[in-house]
């Protein structure tokens, strides 16, 4: 049964894997090409950094040599802290207990929630990183 996500949750995964490639490198990364390597509108992802930066997950400089980067590794950034920035409810459980099965509901679906958190903490920014493949080699 797939998850259905946000286009904003997945948009965020995915510019914060495209960071994670250069992290470490002094070279900031611009919007216009975090954009085009992600195919994101620009627009919407100024949107979303300004979350990211917002929760402490990027670091931000303005100028000719600004740009984005991840404020600390991506082997230290976890999925349900980039999830809480940008998607909040949705690790947000709210039951009704009333009516006859209202209890036993709400306990089955807190259940699945705390297993869906769990899951979702397990991973951390790295497990997002493709690797350059582009790169050529030769023998």
């Amino acid at each position: 049964m797939p998850v259905k996500l946000s286009h904003k949750l997945e948009y965020a995964c995915r510019v914060l894997a495209q960071l994670a490639r250069t992290h470490g490198q002094e070279k900031l990364a611009h919007i216009d090409e975090l954009a085009e390597a992600e195919k994101i509108p620009a627009n919407y992802l100024v949107q979303i950094l300004n979350e990211l930066r917002g929760a402490g997950l990027i670091i931000s400089k303005r100028g000719k040599q600004g740009g984005y980067a991840l404020s600390r590794g991506p082997e230290r950034i976890r999925l349900d802290e980039i999830v809480a920035a940008v998607e909040n409810d949705l690790l947000e459980r709210n039951f009704e207990q009333s009516g006859h099965s209202g209890e036993r509901v709400a306990s089955i679906w807190s259940d699945i929630g705390v297993e869906f958190e769990k899951k979702v903490s397990s991973y951390t920014l790295e497990a997002f990183v493709v690797e350059d493949t582009s790169a050529m080699y030769y023998i």
